[in-house]
């Protein structure tokens, strides 16, 4: 099961899951993420996982099909913050971090999801206004 928390930050999707996660919960994160990146040109995350029991093969699918769209998209992607005290959470969660440089990825352990959550909602900065080169006159 998906369930979208609240975030605090309108560019913030936030997520707690648990248990079996299906096909449907799944298109509920994605839509989520969608309706976000409509809005904001840098979106974040929050996710608490340490509940999650498995996945359906149509959800696995689902996810591996929609992240495999993303490859071209990630300049829209800011933070992800892990809250999981899993020791494969926190390995797999390192991997994506140095594979996807774009996005600043961390794992929190559970005790911390306050924290988690803190930094998740770090508005991203504002690139530098380009300047114009001067012209003599």
């Amino acid at each position: 099961m998906i369930e979208l928390l609240p975030s605090g930050a309108a560019h913030l999707v936030a997520v707690r899951v648990s248990g079996r996660v299906d096909g449907r919960d799944l298109q509920t994160i994605i839509d989520a993420i969608e309706e976000t990146k409509r809005q904001h040109p840098r979106i974040s995350f929050y996710v608490e996982l340490d509940q999650m029991r498995w996945m359906t093969a149509t959800a696995l699918l689902r996810d591996i099909g929609y992240g495999l769209t993303q490859l071209g998209e990630l300049s829209h992607y800011y933070r992800a913050a892990v809250v999981s005290d899993k020791r494969w959470v926190k390995r797999l969660v390192r991997f994506e971090d140095r594979l996807f440089r774009s996005l600043e990825m961390r794992v929190f352990p559970t005790h911390q999801h306050d924290i988690a959550l803190e930094w998740a909602r770090h508005l991203p900065e504002a690139p530098e206004p380009a300047v114009a080169p001067a012209t003599a006159v």
